[in-house]
């Protein structure tokens, strides 16, 4: 990843995981999940568009899903801590945006290191084809 991708994921990552941080500061159990699958949605096709690619909103949906499922399996005490400090008035309005900013962004980045991979891939592809006799 080159400097200017690195600035622009960072721009990216950040302002979805404040987003994403908003939207879990609402006091509703559930609530913070679907917060995070829309902004992963919108960050993936964000990223994707960083690396020279696009994709659909639904391809985008099945990266975000994969990607918070990584990180929920990775942290689950975490999520669940999220979801139920929301029960807790004034405490989970503290704690689960902030645990919310901390998951989009381990979930961005791993997603933006592995979108620059499979453009590298496609890339290198690319190159080994218009190398080859016809």
């Amino acid at each position: 990843m080159n400097q200017i991708q690195e600035k622009k994921c960072h721009a990216i990552i950040h302002a979805h995981a404040v987003a994403a941080a908003a939207g879990n500061a609402v006091p509703v159990p559930g609530m913070g999940v679907a917060t995070d699958m829309l902004c992963m949605t919108a960050m993936a096709m964000s990223l994707c568009a960083v690396f020279g690619g696009s994709i659909t909103q639904e391809a985008a949906k099945a990266l975000a899903i994969a990607s918070l499922k990584n990180s929920m399996l990775k942290q689950p005490i975490k999520v669940l801590s999220k979801e139920l400090s929301k029960f807790i008035p004034f405490l989970g309005q503290v704690v689960a945006p902030g645990i919310s900013v901390v998951m989009i962004e381990a979930a961005g980045w791993t997603l933006a290191k592995e979108l620059e991979a499979k453009a590298q891939q496609a890339t290198a592809g690319a190159a080994t084809d218009t190398a080859r006799p016809k």
